[in-house]
């Protein structure tokens, strides 16, 4: 299926580790033209490396903080001057550190607030206002999680922020849709790294023995109606999906869950 994202101009956020790596590897299939945003240019440049090998039409990495409005400013128009503009943005930017909410800290708070949350609203705003001065159909696709449909224990504030992603998501898709602009949520449930998908050193993975123990996945597994965790390209696949308008055109407002069946919401 010819998704017509060929030589599209797709900002990815956090596109250096595990979904977002996935997310522009599978986009140079596409041979997507990718502006790269990541806070970690030298992990960054080799997936960007990757990517040129497997046919993207162009690619740019920018240094990008998500919680800074200036930055992401700057980081978009980078995109528009090369490209000449946003066909698509994917707000893939997360992070989380595994605790129970008693344990947590206000300036915790604070660090989940800005990235998951604020991020998002930064990078929406920004794309949103370029779509509407240049007048060009734009999608919107949001990395959430399933933390945010069903409730997590040790994920509470994370949980809370992506639930934001969902409704937000819904809300400028109503108000935008005449426009061109569509907007929807993938929620992931636990995705891990395989041996060949490389993680950053900021990445949330980059200690994936902290995050979950190998016995801890099996049980995961074993508890899913699939019967096996997630892995980038799972994901990838669902959000090309719906950042083509050839195929996803008449979607909009929607929070998908890719989770192995995680998560059953009607």
């Amino acid at each position: 299926m010819d998704l017509q994202l060929k030589e599209k101009s797709v900002i990815v956020t956090g596109g250096g580790s595990n979904i977002g790596r996935a997310i522009v590897l599978e986009l140079a299939r596409e041979s997507a033209n990718i502006t790269l945003a990541d806070l970690d240019e030298g992990q960054a440049g080799k997936v960007a490396e990757e990517a040129l090998k497997l046919g993207a039409s162009d690619i740019q990495v920018i240094k990008t903080d998500v919680t800074d409005l200036a930055n992401v400013q700057t980081m978009v128009q980078a995109a528009r001057q090369k490209f000449g503009g946003v066909d698509v943005l994917i707000n893939n930017v997360g992070w989380d550190d595994l605790m129970f909410f008693s344990q947590t800290t206000p300036e915790f708070w604070d660090k989940i607030i800005r990235i998951n949350f604020l991020g998002a609203l930064n990078c929406t705003k920004t794309v949103l206002d370029a779509a509407l001065e240049d007048k060009t159909p734009t999608s919107i696709v949001s990395v959430s999680s399933d933390a945010s449909r069903q409730g997590e224990a040790r994920e509470a504030v994370y949980g809370a922020m992506k639930a934001g992603i969902n409704s937000l998501m819904k809300s400028i898709a109503k108000e935008n849709g005449r426009f061109g602009v569509r907007c929807n949520v993938v929620c992931p449930g636990v995705t891990i790294p395989g041996d060949d998908d490389d993680v950053g050193e900021t990445s949330m993975w980059a200690k994936k023995d902290g995050m979950f123990t190998e016995e801890q996945f099996a049980k995961i597994a074993a508890a899913l109606p699939l019967k096996k965790v997630g892995r980038p390209r799972d994901i990838a696949n669902a959000v090309l999906f719906l950042s083509s308008n050839a195929v996803a055109g008449h979607v909009t407002g929607q929070v998908l869950s890719v989770s192995g069946g995680y998560s059953m919401i009607g």
